[in-house]
C-alpha cells in the first residue's frame, strides 16, 4: 500500500506538491521529528512521542507546536491507512522562511506520515570515525538536520552494516545514529548517560524502567563509565551490546565490524520483557517527573 499523507490538517496524496519550496524544514533542516511504530492501527506510545516532539521544538526555539493537532493528524493518518500501517513519522518544521538561516513568520508545517515498512530484522553495526559534539545547541534534540547521520550510515553501509555507533568528543560510547546503545558486562546492562550527547530515546527509557521493574540489573552509566574501548569487549565476547529504536525494540548486535555476535543473555532478557510490556501497553504513561 503506498503512504497516507497528512499536511497542516489534510489528508493529501504521496506524490501532491503540498510543502513551499521556500519552507525552511527543506532550505537549512530547521525542523523537529518523531518515528514512530505502528501495530493493528495504533501508533506505539503516542504519548511520549509526543511529548519529546515538543521537548525538540522548544530546545529549537519552534514555536506554535500544537500537539493536540498533532495527535489528530496521527490518528488519521491510522485511519486511513489501516492495519497494513507499520510506521508513522511526524515532522514539523518552522515553516516558509527568508533566504537565509533566519526565520521568518510562518506558521509550523506538520505533515504526518503514515507507511507500510518492513520490520528491521537485525543490526550489523560498525564504529564510526566520526565523532557526536555532545556540546551542540541540538545535541539529545531529534531534529531534521540529519546530515551527518546520513554520512555515517552511507559509511556503515559501504561496509556491509546497517548502522554506526558513535563516540562523543571524550571518546565515550554516546549512540548510534538512529539508536541508542545498551552494553552488557560484569553481570549489568548499562547505557550511556544523556551527558553524552545522546538522544532520550523513547525505546531506551521504556527499557530502563520496564527493565529494572522485572527485576534486571540495568542502569544508566556514570559520565565516562563507558569508554568506546568498551566495543573491543563486543568485539571479543567479553562483553555483549544491542540497539533500541522504535523500529528495532531491543535488538541485540548481530554484527560489530564485520564479525558476527552472540545475544547476551541479559539484553534477551530485556528485548523479550520489552516486547512482552509493549504488545500489553501501546501508550505507556510517562514518567512522572515529565
Amino acid at each position: 500500500m503506498s503512504d497516507v499523507v497528512w499536511v497542516n490538517g489534510t489528508l493529501r496524496g504521496a506524490e501532491d506538491h503540498a510543502i513551499s519550496p521556500l519552507d525552511h524544514g527543506f532550505t537549512v533542516g530547521d525542523g523537529v521529528f518523531e518515528t514512530m511504530e505502528a501495530v493493528d492501527g495504533v501508533a506505539f506510545a503516542l504519548t511520549r512521542h509526543l511529548l519529546r516532539l515538543e521537548y525538540s521544538a522548544s530546545r529549537m526555539g519552534l514555536t506554535g507546536l500544537d500537539t493536540a493537532h498533532v495527535r489528530k493528524g496521527v490518528l488519521a493518518v491510522l485511519a486511513e491507512g489501516g492495519e497494513a500501517m507499520t510506521r508513522v513519522r511526524v515532522t514539523v518544521s518552522s515553516g516558509s522562511g527568508p533566504h537565509s538561516s533566519i526565520r521568518g513568520n510562518a506558521a509550523p508545517t506538520v505533515v504526518v506520515v503514515a507507511a507500510d515498512s518492513p520490520p528491521i530484522k537485525e543490526c550489523r553495526a560498525v564504529r564510526a570515525p566520526w565523532k557526536r559534539n555532545e556540546r551542540s545547541p541540538i545535541a539529545g534534540v531529534k531534529s531534521t538536520s540529519y546530515g551527518e547521520n546520513v554520512v555515517m550510515v552511507q559509511f556503515a553501509r559501504a561496509k556491509g552494516a546497517d548502522e554506526a555507533l558513535i563516540a562523543n568528543t571524550h571518546g565515550h560510547l554516546c549512540e548510534g545514529t538512529g539508536s541508542n546503545v545498551f552494553i552488557e558486562r560484569g553481570g549489568e546492562l548499562l547505557t550511556p548517560p544523556l551527558a553524552s550527547g545522546c538522544l532520550p530515546g523513547i525505546t531506551r527509557g521504556l527499557a530502563l524502567e520496564w527493565g529494572a521493574h522485572a527485576g534486571l540489573p540495568v542502569r544508566v552509566a556514570a559520565p565516562g563509565e563507558l569508554e568506546m574501548a568498551v566495543l573491543d569487549e563486543v568485539a571479543a565476547g567479553d562483553a555483549f551490546a544491542a540497539v533500541t529504536s522504535s523500529t528495532r525494540h531491543v535488538q541485540p548486535l548481530a554484527a560489530l565490524d564485520g564479525k558476527d555476535l552472540k545475544a547476551g543473555p541479559l539484553l534477551s532478557r530485556l528485548a523479550e520483557e520489552f516486547d512482552r510490556r509493549a504488545s500489553n501497553d501501546p501508550d505507556p504513561a510517562p514518567p512522572r517527573d515529565l
